[in-house]
């Protein structure tokens, strides 16, 4: 996480729009008014994504039991030809 003030992002905007899109650094920009935090719409979406899955306890309960199965070995590996066979 970086920290910078507005002054100093408004004049380097670019080099810290690379940072959040590039490097995935999350830059909060300070001001006396209150601070804002710039991310990548990359990152922004696959927040939206995670509280979507997570405010629904049906996909929840699906996503433990999947981690149980992998921590306990109760999965079959196939090739990306194997599952192909079972498309439409």
């Amino acid at each position: 996480m970086i920290a910078a003030n507005y002054s100093n992002v408004r004049a380097n905007l670019k080099s810290y729009m690379d940072k959040a899109k590039y490097d995935y650094e999350t830059i909060v920009v300070t001001s006396k008014d209150g601070n804002v935090v710039l991310i990548s719409e990359e990152e922004y979406n696959n927040m939206k994504e995670n509280l979507f899955i997570m405010s629904n306890p049906a996909m929840v309960k699906r996503l433990n039991e999947s981690i149980n199965q992998i921590i306990n070995h109760q999965f079959v590996e196939m090739s990306l030809e194997d599952l192909k066979k079972y498309e439409d």
